[in-house]
């Protein structure tokens, strides 16, 4: 007869039953147990498929890990009734079922120290209206998942550890209900929480979720999760991925070294941080997404960005409210874009920006009070048409400019204060408007308020003071002026006081550095700038590149440049040395040959790189930079070069700045003086010259240090016959003409008489001859009674121009 391994005590005190049995199996010991009794097993591995359907309890003799539940197939433990399991090991190899399954509203088991090793569908089961209480126990699941409720169940988790799930840590689902209690969760795939359906509930405290292949946690579908002293950390996806009008909530909780966003929501969800802290995130710290979508942060701190993605982004109409967070170590800290998204900010700080704190675009809009910038390329850019809001008592120091709005944005300002900026500290222009309410602008490197392109601003009770150039710059009349000071103005007695562009009558004495400000045109327009304040992706301003007609060598160059920089930032980035680049450019070449539209497009891509802060395009030539006497070239110079901070200065005609015969000549002076900016602001500004390929080899030469700083030279070849004929034909389809064949003909043979010498256009000579074209065509369609469509539209060989006598 074999040993009897298993022994059933009576802990009732009913005394019509013997006291206690041995049995050789776990089915005949709980076949004979009942409600209250013990089951004691002694060491060994038992082939068997428990069910435990009595409020029995079930325990190893000789402590934990001495006794092993692993049957050849099924369920190897399943409890429907108020059971206790103590210190057993279950494992089982079931790729359908569960190794401990808990179902039935009868169901409330106890498990305490056990540990579920198995390769199964799921490691732990609660469903179907059970409750159970898991402590001390250890999961680990490679098949499956770990533990998944759902149906309605309910379990609490005390001190558990659940790692090498192949699926999620734990799923809870179809209304059920988790409480994890002090648990580790990790080594999973796909989540490590997981949440769904409507009435489904997740509450953490003090959990740790990491090395996660997935998101730590992800909701959707209304479910609800809330985590309390948690760490989220090493995942290779979000930290947190909310979807589908679920919601998290999270007290005091840390989420660090997540490669993608720490959390991304989408389709209404919601998502709470309170005193929570988001750190070394490889995306972003918040991607709020759709309308309804919204993130509330209080007394939060979201740093040490490892990417070059905005550390919050708020689209499509979602909402964001911070109050008292902490944005630190950014490349960009606030992003919001789209019609209807908004963010409200309150006594919030941002600092060490590399990029822009705020930015506000494609007519979003901001509501900041109380808030702080310190340290960052712009405090707050409002971008576009419809962007805009209202700042009120925000504070903005040690950035390279404090504001700027451009291309129709229109916010308000209110008592507020920009603090040394080394470029303007408010810079308007493209149609941007604004209101700026008793704002102050002192102690800045550059302009305090600088209004370019007629934009209407309105300026009320401004201030500015101890600003390096002037406080009040506007280069044409537009902003609406009531109520300003600065301390460069000369004060008058009766006279109303002059703009800060205005020159003072040489018989006037300065005066006190404080006095009324009135608007007024300047007496000099500067150069014309033409900015560029919302930078495209690299991909489609190279895209624009490749589209233009022509120019493959040139274009080869240019995405060399772009690739070398590329890959120096990453060098960089990833600790290794990276090449030292010269980015300032000699282009050669003939007038109408592409030069500023490269330009222009190069400035683009190197601000989508983050190498440029704006990548404005300023173009100038002699006159803007030579001044009549001593001393004025060196400032007019100086001016130029300012403007273009953060973007590309692109001097055309740069040879004329070194006449042959200019020993006397003050371009000499201007050349001087760009050779020292360019070396004292060499990562501020990519300087370009330009001209007739001879000449710019004699300017080359004109100073020692003019040929080391422009190491790269892009020739622009002359347009080909058929290249002009490509420009003619995308004339006609922007301007809705059409060319006959013959007149394509007629057209490839006229490009091929003219002259090509050095007053030949290239690309301006195509338009020209299309606009000739235009003309001949109006004069001859003019004469038909009743022209049809074709009529005015199709371009025929009379139309070409005449041939030269």
């Amino acid at each position: 007869m074999s040993e009897h391994r298993v022994r059933v005590t009576q802990d009732s005190g009913s005394r019509w039953r013997r006291r206690a049995g041995e049995y050789q199996t776990l089915a005949e010991a709980l076949a004979a147990a009942e409600p209250g009794d013990t089951v004691t097993v002694r060491p060994g591995v038992f082939r068997e498929n428990v069910l435990l359907d009595k409020a029995v309890t079930l325990l190893p003799a000789e402590g934990p890990g001495t006794v092993r539940i692993d049957p050849p197939a099924g369920v190897p433990l399943t409890v429907t009734a108020a059971a206790t399991v103590r210190d057993l090991v279950i494992e089982g190899f079931n790729s359908s079922a569960a190794a401990v399954r808990i179902e039935g509203p009868e169901a409330d088991a106890t498990l305490i120290g056990c540990r579920v090793d198995t390769h199964s569908a799921v490691g732990v089961e609660v469903a179907d209206q059970a409750e159970a209480r898991l402590t001390g126990c250890t999961v680990s699941n490679p098949s499956g998942l770990g533990l998944r409720l759902r149906g309605g169940a309910t379990a609490r988790f005390e001190e558990c550890e659940i790692t090498e799930a192949g699926q999620a840590g734990l799923a809870v689902l179809e209304g059920a209900t988790a409480r994890l209690n002090r648990c580790r969760l990790h080594h999973t795939v796909g989540a490590g929480v997981l949440l769904t359906d409507p009435g489904t509930l997740a509450e953490l405290t003090g959990c740790e979720l990491y090395e996660i292949k997935g998101s730590g946690v992800q909701a959707e579908a209304r479910a609800v999760g809330r985590l309390t002293d948690c760490s989220v950390h090493r995942v290779t996806g979000n930290g947190l991925t909310l979807d589908t009008e679920a919601e998290l909530h999270l007290v005091d909780c840390r989420l660090h070294e997540l490669p993608e966003n720490a959390a991304d929501l989408r389709d209404r969800a919601t998502l709470t941080l309170e005193r929570s802290t988001v750190r070394a995130f490889g995306r972003g710290a918040l991607s709020v997404w759709d309308t309804g979508t919204s993130a509330t942060a209080t007394s939060c701190v979201i740093e040490d960005s490892t990417g070059d993605y905005p550390a919050i982004w708020v689209s499509d109409g979602a909402r964001l409210a911070l109050t008292d967070c902490t944005l630190h170590n950014l490349p960009d800290a606030l992003f919001v874009l789209d019609r209807d998204s908004r963010a409200t900010v309150a006594d919030t700080s941002f600092s060490e920006i590399r990029s822009s704190a705020v930015s506000v675009s494609s007519g979003a809009s901001v509501a900041l009070e109380r808030c702080k910038v310190r340290s960052a390329g712009t405090g707050l850019w409002f971008r576009d048409h419809g962007s805009g809001g209202l700042l009120t008592d925000c504070e903005i120091s040690d950035v390279a400019t404090g504001v700027i709005v451009t291309k129709g944005a229109d916010p308000v300002l209110r008592d507020c204060v920009v603090r040394g900026s080394t470029e303007a500290a408010v810079y308007v222009s493209a149609q941007g408007r604004g209101s700026f309410e008793d704002c102050r602008a002192v102690q800045g490197k550059g302009f305090g308020f600088h209004v370019i392109d007629g934009c209407r601003t309105a300026l009320t009770r401004c201030r500015a003071e101890q600003n390096g150039r002037a406080g009040f710059e506007f280069a044409e009349p537009g902003p609406v002026v009531e109520a300003c000071t600065s301390d460069d103005v000369a004060a008058a007695s009766t006279a109303p006081a002059r703009s800060a562009a205005a020159p003072a009558p040489a018989e006037n004495v300065p005066g006190p550095r404080t006095a009324q400000l009135t608007s007024s045109p300047a007496l000099v327009a500067p150069p014309q700038i033409t900015p560029i304040p919302d930078c495209r992706p690299a991909d489609e301003a190279l895209a624009e590149l490749d589209a233009l007609i022509g120019l493959a060598t040139v274009k080869q160059e240019v995405r060399t440049l772009i690739d070398l920089i590329s890959v120096g930032r990453r060098r960089r980035q990833a600790g290794l040395k990276a090449p030292s680049l010269r980015r300032h450019l000699v282009f050669t070449g003939s007038p109408g040959t592409g030069k500023t539209t490269v330009a222009r497009l190069y400035g683009e891509i190197l601000a989508s790189l983050g190498v440029l802060q704006r990548g404005h395009l300023v173009e100038v030539a002699r006159v803007d930079l030579v001044g009549e006497h001593i001393g004025s070239t060196a400032i007019r110079t100086q001016a130029a070069f300012d403007q273009a901070r953060g973007g590309v200065l692109f001097i055309d005609e740069a040879y004329t700045l070194a006449p042959e015969d200019g020993a006397r000549d003050f371009g000499r002076e201007a050349i001087d003086t760009l050779v020292k900016l360019m070396e004292d602001h060499r990562d501020e500004v990519v300087v370009i010259v330009a001209g007739y390929t001879a000449e710019m080899e004699r300017f080359l030469s004109s100073n020692p240090g003019v040929s080391s700083r422009f190491s790269r030279t892009i020739a622009f070849p002359d347009y080909t016959d058929a290249e002009l004929l490509a420009i003619a034909r995308t004339q006609a389809v922007e301007h809705e003409y059409q060319l006959a064949e013959a007149t394509e003909q007629a057209l490839l043979g006229h490009f091929a008489t003219l002259h090509r010498g050095p007053s030949f256009g290239n690309g301006r000579t195509a338009r020209q001859v299309f606009e000739t074209m235009i003309e001949r065509h109006a004069m001859r369609v003019a004469q038909l009674p009743d022209p049809s469509t074709e009529d005015l539209q199709l371009l025929v060989p009379a139309d070409l121009p005449l041939p030269r006598g």
